[in-house]
């Protein structure tokens, strides 16, 4: 039987990060030793105070259909949280909260973007941001940001994207998959670019806010004069070590909350009622509770960097936040073990899950051909053991 699926469907690639995982997966029920480093996810657990709030929900019967847009008590502890963290002022109409940070990104893509609207991004971008324009419908616009420049863009680079059909700029601080961080001063440059296009939205993806290594995250939405067209992501995946619970927020104008609530009552309803309250604990822990999972972060980077010095041919930023590196593996393309050629980054990835069993994610998935990324959100163990079966692949190469 021929079943004829949508173009919509069709034109959309497999996320690669999941791609990758699913491989690892595939691997390991064969019986074979793999270390999955491709998969964005803390090794942490959810903290205890906040099991204890879904504990308590389901409890006191918190079973019922919540709000679309979130329970008024969740969103206001945004709120609180978004004055206190980040010293930006919001109401809960200008909230709505979603299955995800992800659900949030296309929510407020889908709200904002026409056919044929142009939306910037610069490389290296998180996996799935193009692929969410393309399906809107939109045109993605790229800028390339280099590891000399430590994967960010400049304000002039910026100012020569933009035209008359642009409508978004999307990007995240701190960065997957490069680790980058825009500093205060860096982003109030790109700031005074978008005042001057008063046409251009802004999406700020801010999921790492709290992995950031020198514990004080900048947000765009602090500049006045574009913040009305600021629509800040967030959530509890990254920080508070809750991937699972699948709950995020999106913080905006509230004539682009109010559309995005709206799309969601169409199409998913509420995020889950007890994931909420979960996340509403979550808002009112303090940053300082978490930073145990961040200082661990920080020693597993500082550990890999000086691991991969060992790697001829292998070239790295210093990340300030997330858990990632993004190294340039360009010198290995052409190479080849006598049967391989490894012609591209996605070819390095396969190589080297097929011959150490170590799953990385090839930098094409990013906008950056020439790198692949490495999480070490795992043991160190793990991470000396995959820094060590990688190097023993790629010396084969010649």
């Amino acid at each position: 039987m021929t079943i004829q699926l949508s173009n919509r469907i069709n034109q959309l690639a497999e996320s690669e990060t999941l791609a990758m995982s699913r491989l690892s997966r595939e691997l390991k029920a064969k019986g074979h030793d793999v270390i999955n480093l491709s998969v964005g996810e803390p090794d942490f657990f959810t903290p205890d105070n906040i099991k204890e709030a879904a504990k308590k929900a389901i409890d006191n019967n918190y079973s019922f259909y919540p709000p679309v847009n979130g329970y008024l008590e969740l969103r206001q502890a945004i709120c609180r949280k978004l004055k206190r963290d980040n010293n930006l002022d919001y109401t809960p109409d200008q909230i709505v909260v979603s299955t995800g940070a992800k659900h949030c990104i296309m929510n407020a893509i889908l709200c904002l973007i026409n056919p044929g609207d142009e939306v910037i991004i610069p490389t290296p971008y998180w996996v799935s941001y193009a692929h969410m324009v393309k399906f809107a419908e939109g045109q993605p616009v790229f800028i390339e940001a280099g590891i000399e420049n430590d994967f960010k863009i400049t304000p002039r680079q910026l100012e020569e994207a933009i035209t008359e059909k642009t409508r978004l700029f999307m990007f995240s601080s701190p960065c997957n998959p490069s680790g980058s961080v825009y500093s205060k001063q860096e982003l109030e440059a790109l700031a005074a670019v978008f005042e001057k296009n008063p046409h251009v939205f802004i999406m700020s993806d801010e999921i790492y806010e709290l992995i950031n290594f020198d514990k004080n995250h900048e947000s765009i939405a602090q500049f006045e004069n574009v913040k009305d067209r600021v629509i800040l992501i967030n959530g509890v995946s990254k920080g508070f070590a809750m991937t699972g619970w699948r709950l995020g927020y999106l913080a905006a104008a509230a004539p682009i909350a109010s559309a995005t609530n709206k799309l969601q009552g169409q199409f998913t309803s509420a995020a889950s009622s007890i994931a909420q309250k979960a996340a509403q604990e979550a808002m009112e822990t303090l940053p300082e509770q978490t930073w145990h999972m961040l200082d661990k972060f920080k020693e597993r980077r500082d550990l890999m960097l000086d691991l991969l010095k060992n790697i001829p041919g292998l070239k790295t930023n210093i990340p300030q936040g997330a858990f990632y590196l993004f190294p340039d593996i360009s010198s290995y393309l052409g190479k080849c073990d006598g049967e391989t050629v490894i012609h591209n980054a996605n070819d390095l990835c396969m190589y080297i899950l097929d011959k150490v069993y170590v799953a990385l994610v090839p930098g094409d998935a990013f906008g950056s051909p020439g790198c692949i990324r490495i999480s070490y959100a795992t043991s160190n163990d793990l991470l000396i053991e995959a820094v060590k079966r990688i190097r023993s692949a790629l010396t084969n190469l010649k």
